[in-house]
């Protein structure tokens, strides 16, 4: 199992360090230009930052929408492109558009292109697409090469079938690839979130293990720091033996808990952090105090797989979904809401018998009471004074599910309960009109595995210049 050292003795570099800077979480959530001038005058070697997440659900995969404002990304990369061509440094963006399929990614492109239009520069940008074909996809599961990530549903040809965007997260490979054809800028689909932060110190020979951990605190950003923001920037610097990270904000500082404590972000166990073609262990993983404003971090190790695999992701269409809002500030029928809401649900199926209740969901999230954690809420013991309401349909078409809805809304609305005090209804509408169609519904049809031979072949590389030539 190679640890940093080894790792290193597999391609040395002439530089004693290499750094990396991160300006934001997520493109798109903006950052302070003095922190970034901070950043850009410790001559970093890239500026890299990642663009998109499954957090936000799979909306945006499905639809192939993004999640992150235009606007508000075109600033962004105002700021970051200008400053990498001018210190002729790379800058490499991954998942872009917030979901990495390919509306996303040309999204992002003509961005970059309005970018450079606006400075007046040409460049050489790089697109890296992970876009995977339905057949492909069908042939890796027929062959056995294909198996779940967590406790997900057995893939089926249907759901692949279904899937309107299924892409594959790469790894760091076709990025240094990108980077050896002398790419100035490298846009990249849905990709494995530190890969874009790493490829730059693994081309130049530094650790895979140590850039790869490096690159999973930058790609947050200074959620890392103390206090934690994913609007502000953070460099790390990565040598022979470890990297250290700063926060660039004199309003913010790492710590060893801020720092170490982002081992713990989104991980299903903090000490082994898989990956495209292996794990991080983090077992023997030291985190040091070099200031108040920096941590050095060492001692992390990769172990490589036997077989080098890739997550999909797919998204598909479920139905169509109308919501309503509304408070209820009444205790007597806080008291017995659970109840009074089975009553209502009873009755709008038989108001509409020709409505298949398998074929619709009536979703009642009561904020205030367990609208968060649901069935899972520890808290069972306490009664609200209000509850804020969410009243949610999901039906195959938008017409049912704005009359389910809107029948739902009406009948609790003045629903006669043991008790009642007000007959001047039960709820309290902050909007009108107070049902809101939201259309298509999404969910994840594909959270799997698939092992393949060329951690390259499945993500095509197209170079093309950009922009205004001087």
């Amino acid at each position: 199992m190679p640890d940093g050292r080894a790792d290193q003795e597999r391609g040395r570099t002439l530089n004693t360090h290499i750094a990396i800077l991160s300006p934001t979480a997520i493109l798109g959530y903006g950052f302070p230009e003095t922190s970034f001038r901070e950043g850009l005058s410790r001559n970093p070697d890239a500026i890299a930052v990642d663009a998109g997440s499954t957090d936000p659900g799979p909306y945006y995969l499905g639809s192939g929408e993004s999640f992150t404002n235009r606007d508000a990304v075109k600033r962004d990369l105002l700021l970051i492109i200008n400053a990498g061509l001018e210190k002729n440094i790379p800058v490499l963006i991954g998942t872009a558009g917030g979901s990495g399929a390919r509306p996303h990614l040309q999204w992002c492109m003509e961005i970059i292109d309005d970018v450079l239009s606006d400075l007046n520069r040409c460049a050489l940008v790089a697109e890296i697409s992970s876009d995977q074909d339905p057949d492909t996809v069908v042939d890796a599961l027929s062959s056995g090469r294909i198996s779940g990530l967590g406790p997900v549903p057995t893939l089926d040809v249907e759901a692949i079938q279904n899937s309107s965007n299924i892409v594959a997260q790469m790894g760091v490979e076709p990025v240094i690839e990108a980077l050896e054809r002398d790419a100035q800028i490298i846009v990249t689909g849905r990709c494995y979130d530190p890969a874009v932060f790493a490829a730059v110190p693994i081309k130049a020979g530094f650790s895979e293990a140590l850039a790869l951990h490096m690159g999973k605190i930058l790609e947050c950003a200074a959620i890392a720091a103390a206090p934690g923001s994913g609007s502000d920037c953070m460099i790390g610097v990565l040598d022979e033996t470890g990297f250290t990270i700063e926060a660039l904000s004199p309003e913010r500082m790492c710590t060893v808990t801020s720092v170490a404590a982002h081992t713990l972000y989104e991980k299903a166990d903090p000490r082994f952090l898989p990956g495209p073609g292996g794990v991080l262990d983090l077992t023997e993983c030291k985190f040091e105090e070099v200031n108040e404003r920096s941590v050095r971090v060492n001692g992390t190790r990769l172990q490589k797989s036997a077989h080098y695999a890739i997550k999909l992701e797919g998204a598909r269409p479920v139905g169509y979904r109308t919501i309503s809002i509304a408070g209820i500030r009444a205790p007597d029928l806080i008291l017995q809401l659970d109840d009074v809401l089975a009553a209502v649900r009873d009755r709008v199926f038989s108001n509409f018998q020709s409505i298949n209740p398998s074929d619709v969901q009536l979703l009642f999230r009561c904020y205030g009471q367990n609208g968060v954690m649901g069935e899972l809420e520890p808290v069972t013991d306490q009664i609200p004074y209000e509850v804020g309401l969410v009243i949610e349909v999901i039906a195959k078409t938008q017409m049912i599910a704005d009359t389910v809805c809107s029948f739902a809304r009406s009948t609790l609305l003045h629903f006669g309960y043991p008790g009642r005090l007000s007959t001047a209804g039960n709820l309290a509408f902050p909007y009108s009109p107070s049902d809101i169609s939201h259309g298509v519904v999404y969910e994840f049809s594909i959270y799997h595995l698939m092992t393949i031979e060329d951690p390259i072949g499945p993500f095509p590389i197209r170079l093309k210049e950009m922009g205004v030539a001087s």
